[in-house]
């Protein structure tokens, strides 16, 4: 599979995903990766946080994700596990993020922020222009007011 490159010197974004999964539905990053490979040709995240909290990583910094239509260049992108109700409640949006997705995701926003000083802004997919999904299914800005990053907060 061939996939774009990036400079990862220009990475300004990171944008917040959830997998549209059902809560509790313990989907592995393998499993999301092969979905969006089927789809879209390639894996869409940068990171996947499964439901025990462990963070896999699925393209590095310098190879351009498929998680932004139109926004992708200088983005990374992060994704958890979850983000519906059960099928039978008709799967609706809902922060399913369990305690350790959300230490993994707050530990692995921090580390790219130090490691690509040039990232300005942290947003949920749902904050691009044109975007109308719930994705992430929760309030990023509010999320990263809460842990101290409220600086990046869209």
């Amino acid at each position: 599979m061939q996939i774009a490159w990036m400079n990862p010197a220009a990475i300004t974004d990171i944008t917040v995903h959830c997998t549209a999964t059902p809560e509790g539905r313990d989907n592995t990053a393998a499993e999301v990766t092969a979905w969006d490979v089927e789809r879209f040709g390639q894996p869409s995240y940068h990171a996947v946080a499964e439901l025990d909290g462990d963070v896999v990583q699925t393209l590095r910094p310098d190879q351009r994700g498929c998680h932004t239509a139109k926004h992708n260049t200088g983005n990374l992108g992060f994704s958890y596990v979850g983000g519906t109700t059960s099928l039978s409640a008709g799967a609706k949006p809902k922060d399913t993020r369990t305690d350790a997705q959300k230490a993994s995701m707050e530990r692995q926003i921090r580390v790219w922020l130090k490691a690509h000083p040039t990232i300005k802004r942290i947003r949920g997919h749902r904050q691009w222009p044109g975007v109308n999904k719930a994705c992430p299914s929760f309030d990023v800005a509010a999320w990263l007011r809460s842990i101290g990053l409220g600086a990046y907060a869209v």
